[in-house]
């Protein structure tokens, strides 16, 4: 079963599914700034475009691009400036 999630006034899609057990999510982002906040650690895959991410707690910035991943703590919040329409997949570990 998926479960379709839309944010940020469509501009942040996703399809979540079940891979191997564990929890995950597919989506797409337009181009723009986002904050996200997180219950479960996740793990963040780039699959296209590209990301700068800065996480809770840190003042730098972080550049992704296709194939790039990055890890966020549960409980927590990360900030996302998509420099071009991309898109992900993101897991939530246990």
């Amino acid at each position: 079963m998926f479960n379709h999630n839309q944010y940020f006034d469509g501009a942040v899609a996703s399809l979540a599914f079940e891979d191997n057990g564990i929890a995950a999510t597919v989506g797409v982002m337009k181009a723009g700034e986002y904050r996200f906040s997180t219950g479960a650690a996740e793990r963040m895959t780039v699959v296209s475009g590209e990301l700068s991410i800065k996480l809770e707690g840190s003042d730098n910035w972080q550049d992704y691009q296709a194939g790039g991943e990055f890890a966020i703590a549960a409980n927590s919040y990360f900030d996302v400036k998509v420099v071009r329409d991309s898109s992900y997949l993101c897991h939530y570990l246990p």
